[in-house]
């Protein structure tokens, strides 16, 4: 293991050894379902935040269909399963935070929750991969699938108690997001080119910011809501990995 390697290894174990030891049990915030935009149209509850996660699923199933075609040229050898987990739960992202929006509760969210630890997972072990070592990426897939989905279902029984804890739910989500900049940073890609994740980084948390201004976005006119647009923002992260991968694909045609 190269000293980069174990620092970025340090890094994620301080980072999780600090939210557990300094900070309490995180219940889901019952006004985190109530969004400002909840009109309804074509008989649709809420219907531009259920719309507005059709980006999921074309290029979810867009990058489906290319992996099937020219996986062997663009994939990483030996961790191509992780590509195709990613766009799979991109994909079925779309289905879940849908159904999520048709009527926001803790049991829906559930279903929201649990595709975004799938596309987590995939695209934490293409970074791996691509960038520290395809060896460890083989092992590390399975592992951070059965560490998200308990992180979900840990949140939901929790919260089924009264004592609800995200704080595991978030490690899965937001740790990524800290690591990935210093992987960047620290090592080089093995195949591709690093500008499209940093790109990819920028659409996650430009969708972070629509989704906090949600109510502000929509008062300005009532057109349409910041959490409609953070799914479009946060549709475009996947979007830029596709488009690379078809890049790459061109240096081989």
């Amino acid at each position: 293991m190269s000293p980069r390697t174990i620092v970025v290894a340090a890094f994620a174990v301080f980072v999780i050894a600090a939210v557990f030891l300094l900070t309490a049990a995180v219940p889901q915030d019952p006004a985190y379902h109530e969004f400002s935009d909840f009109r309804s149209l074509l008989g649709v509850a809420n219907f531009w935040n259920v719309f507005s996660n059709l980006p999921f699923l074309i290029v979810g199933a867009a990058g489906l269909v290319f992996l099937h075609r020219y996986a062997e040229q663009v994939c990483v050898p030996g961790a191509g399963m992780a590509y195709q987990v990613f766009f799979v739960g991109i994909l079925l992202t779309a289905f879940g935070s849908s159904y999520y929006h048709l009527a926001p509760s803790n049991e829906t969210l559930l279903w929201d929750r649990l595709p975004m630890t799938i596309g987590f997972a995939g695209l934490v072990t293409i970074i791996v991969a691509e960038f520290v070592s395809a060896r460890a990426a083989r092992f590390l897939l399975v592992p951070l699938l059965i560490v998200g989905f308990a992180s979900v279902e840990y949140w939901a029984w929790t919260e089924a108690r009264g004592v609800g804890d995200l704080r595991p739910y978030a490690l899965v989500q937001f740790l990524p997001m800290l690591m990935i900049p210093v992987i960047l940073l620290t090592h080089k890609p093995a195949i591709g080119a690093v500008r499209y994740y940093w790109w990819m980084l920028a659409f996650y948390f430009l969708a972070k910011l629509l989704e906090f201004f949600d109510a502000n976005i929509f008062a300005f006119g009532y057109i349409i809501s910041g959490h409609s647009l953070k799914h479009v923002a946060a549709a475009m992260t996947p979007t830029v990995f596709l488009y690379a991968l078809i890049m790459r694909h061109r240096l081989f045609t």
